[in-house]
């Protein structure tokens, strides 16, 4: 297990690209391989998550030929696609890819016939997958798993029928596995969000041919009979962003430009919880402190642009089970910065952070209570009180979030940090590192 240390720092400054974007890089890799055709992605992110899906794919029978790499963890990827209706039976091993794990049963469930197995790491065999093979079963579908509710999991192809499902809890993932599901249905699957998730998968389908409506809280899909291929651009991660956003605005004198972030209006929660926290929010150039959003454009269906971000004070403030489903991947992050906030910061509605590749509010809690902060775990969420951070050591717990998190954490502390486990940033953003320490050096 890898441990590095992050010092105290005296501010970050420069421009970076993030990394291209995870949840769009996994979509774009499993719906061209349900494609008839060659689909081209560009810069697909290059990490272990990813390569699972890859991995995957190609063991349903898929193409899978890598064309070229850049220096910023983005591949350029030609998927050649075996149809909806051609995957072949298959072991998949899904390494820490909960996505994954999640989306590809919707696929598989709804061959003429076929077996599937998906496994992963001991961290995947934890989460739970009873989210989605309650509906599929409603549909038709005949899957099987541990203990009723656990990887590994066992996926016989069978025919299904369209449902009409409300989401006991708002899930992207939960989401897009139906959508893809009721591709192969008979009739119309219609799924009903409590609030609005990430839409990745509806713009990706709609864009290969797939006949989608909104309605409301309402998404509606018809069956099809093909997928047509596409190009597809991934833009900058914005939850690979958030972790420098967060740097920039706690250690005093920071400015930074984060180029070619993705800014679709579903996962733009975090920013809507930084302007709560008093930080100016401004379209052109940061007049004073805070974040400006520069140089808009779209390209595949997804917004990207420039965040411009320089050290800001910060206040207290709550976020709602309403504003959750945006921030989701943020919300580790908003603890952090709600140790250098004045007053209090209070997250709740958020359970779902207990099922990420760890329990992300025990690890955000222990770690961070673990280097001086004044924190307190809830059931759905925590609350912390400002005060800064002493400093100290904090396990990463296999998870990727929890290594970062302990990485900026020790740039804002007073004594510095010493994270054990860092090596799993390389699920998302195996260059984290380097990219963070460049930006200190400038």
């Amino acid at each position: 297990m890898s441990s590095v240390r992050f010092e105290p720092a005296g501010s970050l400054r420069g421009r970076l690209h993030p990394p291209p974007d995870k949840s769009i890089s996994h979509r774009a890799a499993l719906i061209g391989a349900m494609a008839e055709g060659r689909t081209r992605v560009y810069r697909y992110l290059d990490s272990a998550d990813t390569r699972s899906t890859l991995g995957a794919i190609e063991a349903v029978g898929a193409g899978v030929s890598i064309i070229s790499s850049d220096d910023r963890g983005g591949l350029e990827v030609d998927v050649e696609g075996v149809g909806l209706r051609g995957p072949s039976g298959a072991g998949i091993d899904v390494g820490n890819a909960g996505t994954l794990i999640r989306l590809m049963p919707g696929w598989l469930a709804g061959q003429a016939a076929g077996e599937w197995s998906l496994d992963g790491d001991d961290s995947i065999r934890g989460r739970p997958v009873d989210r989605v093979m309650e509906p599929l079963r409603q549909m038709g579908a005949e899957i099987e798993c541990r203990d009723g509710r656990l990887p590994p999991l066992v996926v016989r192809g069978s025919e299904l029928r369209g449902i009409d499902y409300e989401l006991p809890m708002a899930s992207a993932q939960v989401k897009s596995c139906l959508l893809i599901a009721g591709l192969l249905a008979e009739g119309e699957t219609t799924v009903r969000e409590p609030v609005p998730t990430r839409d990745h998968t509806e713009r990706m389908l709609a864009a290969a041919g797939a006949r989608l409506r909104r309605d409301g809280d309402a998404i509606t899909v018809s069956p099809a009979e093909r997928l047509e291929p596409a190009e597809i651009p991934v833009p900058g991660d914005l939850s690979s962003a958030a972790f420098f956003l967060a740097a920039a605005l706690i250690v005093p004198g920071s400015e930074l430009w984060l180029e070619g972030t993705g800014l679709n209006k579903t996962r733009m929660g975090l920013l809507s919880v930084l302007s709560a926290m008093g930080v100016e929010m401004e379209q052109g150039s940061v007049g004073g402190k805070g974040i400006a959003v520069e140089d808009i454009g779209e390209a595949g269906g997804e917004s990207f642009g420039t965040l411009h971000a320089t050290s800001s004070a910060l206040r207290g403030t709550e976020v709602t089970p309403e504003q959750v489903p945006r921030a989701i991947d943020e919300l580790p992050l908003v603890a952090l910065l709600g140790c250098f906030a004045e007053g209090e910061t209070f997250v709740r509605g958020a359970g779902e952070l207990r099922r990420k590749e760890s329990d992300r509010i025990a690890g955000v809690v222990e770690g961070l209570g673990g280097l001086g902060a004044e924190i307190e775990a809830a059931e759905d969420g925590f609350r912390v009180h400002g005060g800064g951070l002493r400093g100290g050591e904090i396990d990463a717990r296999g998870d990727h979030r929890l290594a970062m998190l302990g990485a900026i954490a020790g740039l804002a502390s007073r004594e510095g940090v010493e994270v054990h486990g860092f090596d799993a940033v390389k699920v998302s953003y195996p260059g984290f590192e380097r990219d963070l320490r460049l930006l200190l050096s400038c």
